[in-house]
Order: structure tokens, then C-alpha cells, then sequence
């Protein structure tokens, strides 16, 4: 059980960590949320959407997602260290490698583990990218199909 509950975690913006999806249900502690406690020892604190390259990426290195059912368009808690493994194995900042980021859906926690904010925007699904996600349930996913609600902020 989680010491520490998901209203107490902070996104990267250090507010209220924004519920990230709930089918699948994701996160270490299968809530919702991209947040971290001290039993999650793999930080899955990134909120990002799974691509086709990624999936194939992380197969690569030992973790197939697809084994639990996990396909592109997924949104999908991510290990901080392998998020970046991917960041610094991708070509460019177009790279399918590389799944696009919810800020406000990523945990705080990220940022201590190797991620700098500069990747994260650089990644950074739209709206977020240009400084949005208060209203993120209005717009439109990011990747047609893609499973899973839009980020939501929660108070």
C-alpha cells in the first residue's frame, strides 16, 4: 500500500499532480497517477503516451510492455531511467522513440532522477508544450486511438 497519498504528490510545475489515466489503470500503484512513494524503486514517474519505437525500445532492453497488454497509444506510467535512456538514444526531437510527456501528470520526482525539465518540455505533448494543461480534458488526444482519458489537474 502507498505511504503517501496521490493528493500530497507534486507534478513538475510543483502543483497537485494531474490523474493520468485509468484504462489502463497505470502507475506503480495501478491509481491513475505517475506518482512515486518509497516502495517504487524504478521511479515511474513519467506520464507518456507509448509508441511503436518505444515499445520496441524498452522490449530491447529487457522490459517487454507488451506482455501486459500495453500497445501504442497507451498512456502509460514510465521509468524515469528508461524514459531518458530513450531521450538520449533518439535522433532528434521528432523521434517516435521517445513518448510524448504530460507535465502536469509527471511527478516531480522525475527531476531528481536524471530528467531535466528542458527534455521534458522538449518531449512535451501538446498543449503542454506551449504552457497549457489546466483544461486538458478539452482537447483532443494526441495520438489518434490513443487509450486512455485525458490528463486531468486534481485539487
Amino acid at each position: 500500500m502507498a505511504t503517501k497519498p496521490s493528493n500530497h504528490n507534486l507534478n513538475v510545475f510543483k502543483k497537485p499532480l494531474a490523474l493520468f489515466s485509468q484504462s489502463p489503470l497505470t502507475g506503480f500503484y495501478r491509481d491513475g497517477y505517475c506518482r512515486v512513494g518509497p516502495e517504487d524503486k524504478g521511479n515511474h514517474a513519467v506520464a507518456g503516451v507509448l509508441t511503436k519505437e518505444f515499445l520496441d525500445f524498452s522490449a530491447s532492453r529487457g522490459n517487454n510492455l507488451r506482455s501486459i497488454g500495453l500497445e501504442p497509444g497507451c498512456k502509460w506510467c514510465l521509468c524515469t531511467a528508461r524514459w531518458k535512456e530513450a531521450v538520449e538514444a533518439a535522433r532528434g526531437k521528432d523521434d517516435p522513440v521517445v513518448p510524448k510527456v504530460f507535465l502536469h501528470a509527471t511527478d516531480e520526482s522525475a527531476l531528481s532522477n536524471g530528467v531535466t525539465m528542458d527534455s521534458l518540455k522538449n518531449f512535451a505533448a501538446e498543449p503542454e508544450a506551449a504552457g497549457g494543461g489546466g483544461s486538458l480534458e478539452k482537447n483532443a488526444p494526441i495520438t489518434p486511438g490513443a487509450k486512455g482519458g485525458m490528463a486531468k489537474e486534481t485539487h
